[in-house]
């Protein structure tokens, strides 16, 4: 009780203050979405049904300035919004854009360029589907790997869920190689083909294509594997990034000059990270941790505030205490 007492001088003084900078020098705020669709199961949160999101989108075209990721945002004179995707899940395409363009609010998509190209789900769907699926399990997994090995019990379905909330942050601090490999130790332990399932699905070229053509559409680049990019050598990064830069620029012909880091927290990337965007000759990274950009924000390292499944009642208090974080 004593440390949270001395505490609140403190955060009463440190809200204060960001009320205070508020007024003299507005911020941005950039919101994280991932997926727009309707799913009976969100086991990441990553979706907001078509009907919230509309309506989210009303409430941030009708109360504040809309921004574009890429623009120069030094000479913000209002509270502002900058609306941005990550991965380039499909529902991008056929449920976000039409509400985007109906609403008439600009939106980046940052895309993961492997996954695109091969048609293949995500990894933490792929995962899902193992794991949650309706099969006949095995009693226990034992995983084969260089450096980590572990066996888990797997025979209730509650073993099943402490299982995957703790394999899910070990396989996204590894590299690409060893991420497909526990995936295939996973499917081959009950005997699972891959499967892309359409509601899971990435968008394919031609959709992107397609899709980036919308005036209301700016496509960032987002990994080519969506790594940890902290998890790999800074010439693995490199690979990572450039890859992913020249594939969608070739399919696009258009250059493209923003970027965000997978998963995006504080541990996801690290200096190597930021001097390679530097050197691409990125204006912008976006990661993923709540905050506000202004004037003096490192515009390698500018904050996103990621939005759930709200309604507009919940979206209007949180979006209003974004501004206070």
């Amino acid at each position: 009780m004593k440390k949270n007492i001395c505490k609140r001088p403190f955060l009463f003084f440190a809200s204060i203050t960001k009320k205070i900078v508020n007024i003299y020098a507005k911020p941005v705020v950039v919101l994280l979405y991932h997926r727009v669709t309707s799913l009976k199961i969100d086991t990441h949160q990553l979706a907001v049904t078509p009907e919230n999101f509309r309506d989210q989108m009303n409430f941030v075209k009708n109360h504040y300035k809309v921004l574009r990721f890429e623009d120069d945002w030094s000479s913000t004179t209002e509270p502002s919004v900058v609306v941005t995707f990550d991965d380039g899940y499909a529902d991008n395409y056929y449920e976000a854009l039409p509400i985007i363009e109906d609403v008439g609010i600009p939106a980046t998509f940052f895309v993961s360029s492997r996954l695109i190209e091969t048609q293949q789900e995500f990894w933490w769907d792929a995962v899902d589907y193992i794991l949650l699926g309706n099969w006949e399990f095995p009693d226990k997994f034992r995983l084969i790997d260089e450096t980590y090995g572990h066996i888990w019990n797997t025979k209730t379905e509650c073993d099943r869920m402490i299982f995957h909330k703790e394999i899910i942050p070990l396989m996204i601090n590894i590299d690409v190689i060893r991420r497909n490999q526990w995936l295939k130790q996973l499917r081959d332990w009950i005997k699972l083909k891959e499967v892309v399932r359409n509601t899971h699905r990435p968008m394919t070229v031609m959709e992107l294509c397609q899709f980036a053509t919308s005036k209301f559409v700016t496509i960032g680049v987002h990994t080519h594997n969506h790594v940890c990019l902290s998890a790999i050598s800074q010439s693995r990064q490199e690979e990572e990034i450039i890859t992913s830069k020249r594939q969608l620029e070739g399919w696009l012909n258009n250059a493209i000059n923003i970027f965000s880091y997978p998963y995006g927290g504080k541990n996801h990337y690290n200096e190597h990270s930021v001097n390679i965007c530097k050197e691409l000759g990125f204006l912008k990274a976006a990661a993923n941790f709540p905050g506000q950009a202004h004037r003096w924000t490192d515009r390698y390292k500018i904050p996103r505030n990621i939005v759930r499944n709200w309604d507009i009642g919940e979206f209007s208090k949180k979006i209003k205490s974004f501004w206070y974080i």
